[in-house]
């Protein structure tokens, strides 16, 4: 299992922003390979954290080669104070069964 990282600090959103990371959802739910997501924020930072996680790297680059994402990336800098983009493998999860989150998924070995 993989997961890519989506931290940003924003500048003004305004109803464009709204709709393409709409649609960057809705597209990485129709890729195979698609396990979940999550989204944080830190107010006391101005910071916003998506996590989604993915099967396999291939399955994460088609959500990263998809064009609203092209599209998305092109225009940070409208939207966008600053941002980090971090890809990991996930090598173990564990905890109870309290949450029932993704990463629960224990992947194939």
């Amino acid at each position: 299992m993989y997961s890519s990282t989506f931290i940003f600090a924003t500048k003004q959103l305004d109803d464009a922003f709204h709709r393409l990371d709409q649609e960057i959802a809705a597209a990485a739910k129709a890729i195979p390979g698609y396990l979940g997501e999550e989204a944080w924020e830190n107010t006391a930072a101005g910071l916003v954290s998506n996590v989604y996680y993915w099967e396999s790297l291939e399955a994460l680059q088609q959500l990263v080669q998809h064009p609203r994402h092209l599209e998305a990336k092109a225009g940070q800098g409208n939207w966008l104070a600053g941002y980090q983009v971090i890809i990991a493998q996930v090598i173990r999860t564990y905890g109870d069964s309290g949450l029932g989150h993704v990463g629960a998924i224990t992947p194939a070995a």
